[in-house]
């Protein structure tokens, strides 16, 4: 069965902004190399708007090879994008589901492949309510932001998870990865 990965960065304080993040060549890389490990990624319209950033290093490739591998990854790999309000994505690799959430996971989960990837907040706290994240991956950054949207506002039951990795970058970031543990 595929699993289900919850990756997203976020700062120190707990919010989600990738506006007030730096991230650098390494961290690039880490997650040029997980687009390409994964089958699909998910999003939401926000989460997916932000994205379409990449687009242009399809097109003028910005010579920076941390930047032009990611945006290569990110292009290719098939995206689905959850919203009510966006009609047409404009772009190749994506989607627009007409599904609930948890109908399109469930049957994503049941189908062979490699794993499915949830880059947006609002899918990942939905998906976490429905105890369908079978890991989280936490990109914690050395940045107080004091403002924001943060990533757990909307989950309202305790939910232990269990540490199962951690990686460390050069720049202070961190990724903590977790796995939810069931309880008996």
């Amino acid at each position: 069965m595929r699993k289900v990965i919850g990756a997203i960065n976020m700062t120190v304080d707990g919010f989600c902004d990738h506006t007030v993040i730096l991230p650098d060549e390494e961290i690039h890389q880490h997650y040029e190399n997980l687009l390409l490990e994964a089958g699909v990624i998910l999003y939401g319209r926000i989460t997916y708007r932000l994205m379409e950033y990449w687009k242009e290093f399809i097109e003028h490739p910005s010579g920076e090879k941390s930047m032009d591998g990611f945006a290569l990854a990110i292009d290719n790999i098939p995206k689905i994008i959850f919203s009510n309000s966006l009609k047409n994505t404009g772009w190749a690799s994506a989607i627009r589901s007409d599904l609930p959430l948890v109908q399109t996971v469930t049957e994503l989960k049941q189908q062979k492949g490699k794993d499915i990837l949830v880059g947006s907040r609002s899918l990942i706290i939905q998906l976490m309510q429905l105890h369908l994240i079978d890991e989280l991956q936490l990109c914690i950054h050395p940045v107080i932001a004091s403002k924001g949207l943060p990533l757990f506002e909307d989950i309202h039951e305790k939910m232990l998870l269990k540490r199962t990795k951690t990686k460390n970058f050069d720049s202070g970031a961190v990724i903590l990865y977790f796995e939810p543990v069931l309880a008996s």
